[in-house]
């Protein structure tokens, strides 16, 4: 209780430090890739989107038949393990170009490099499900494959900035894959355990990121925490459209009319209240370090990604009222 904030920032990051030392996991160790009960099998039903997936509800994905369905879902199963193992290639590489820079001492290299680590290791599980899958996805967008060797280095520039974009690459697919943990008892077990793994040691890289900007953020200049409080948005809303939205391939190789897609994302009532969903965390982070304000309020109305904050971390949404 009598602790300074730096010091219980540094104590988070210990505990956040000995929590990878003593509970990690192995992509290949703690997966059981060649049991028969993960093979993937394209006529199993399971791969079908569960209805808390924006395409899973839509009424012309219902309507298809169960092979389309099956089809479409692996396809879009794997589209998102690659998007993710893009992401997080990137964002190892911003990792290491931050802890390059600090001190000696600092709590903060150890943990980051435990974070690296285990991003690694979901790398490797992503690639292995897409590999095991047979299909071919691009993952994310041509214009960030091209541009993410530049990215990286805004871990030195202007690192609020790069754990902001960490948090916006992170947040929706934890989001996400919580809500499929929590609706459906019907995961294959493939998937269901890869995403258990993900949302565990996610939640603590998430952790680490939401308490960096508690511990930064309120020390930055007006004219930085100004900018950071419109970039805020712009990023979260930007990364979701990069992460979660498919790229024209759902359409060209897959078949699902690019009607449906811009309605899914983000035009229906679902899609809409899906998008604004993904963010109360993130709204909640932005009330605390100081980054709502007249100006950045706008912003997030403008890209409706506007509503409740999050009352704590992780609380499942709550319908608008």
């Amino acid at each position: 209780m009598t602790a300074s904030p730096a010091q219980r920032y540094e104590d988070i990051v210990e505990t956040l430090s000995e929590g990878s030392a003593n509970r990690s996991f192995d992509a290949f160790r703690d997966i059981p890739w060649d049991d028969p009960d993960f093979a993937i099998d394209l006529t199993d039903p399971r791969w079908s989107l569960p209805a808390v997936d924006a395409l899973g509800a839509h009424p012309w994905y219902q309507e298809q038949s169960e092979e389309r369905r099956i089809a479409i879902g692996l396809w879009r199963q794997a589209n998102v393990c690659k998007v993710g193992l893009q992401f997080e290639n990137i964002l190892i590489r911003g990792i290491m170009q931050y802890v390059f820079t600090v001190p000696n001492g600092s709590p903060e290299f150890r943990y980051l490099t435990h974070e690296a680590t285990e991003e690694t290791h979901h790398t490797q599980m992503f690639q292995e499900f897409v590999n095991r899958a047979g299909v071919e996805v691009p993952g994310m967008r041509r214009v960030i494959r091209v541009a993410s060797p530049i990215i990286p280095w805004v871990a030195s520039i202007f690192p609020e900035w790069f754990f902001t974009m960490v948090l916006a690459g992170e947040e929706p697919i934890d989001h996400i894959q919580k809500a499929i943990l929590r609706s459906s008892d019907d995961l294959h077990p493939l998937l269901e355990r890869i995403m258990q793994i993900h949302v565990a040691e996610e939640a603590r890289h998430i952790s680490f990121a939401h308490e960096y900007l508690l511990e930064r953020v309120p020390e930055l200049g007006p004219v930085r925490k100004g900018l950071l409080s419109v970039l805020y948005p712009l990023t979260m809303r930007i990364a979701c459209d990069l992460i979660v939205v498919p790229g024209k391939e759902i359409t060209t190789e897959v078949g699902v009319p690019r009607s449906v897609v811009k309605e899914v994302f983000w035009r229906s009532d679902q899609g809409r209240r899906m998008l604004r969903d993904l963010f109360g965390d993130v709204r909640a982070l932005a009330e605390d370090t100081g980054l709502m304000n007249p100006v950045s309020r706008r912003v997030w109305k403008l890209l409706g990604i506007a509503g409740q904050p999050s009352r704590y971390r992780s609380e499942p949404a709550r319908e608008a009222a």
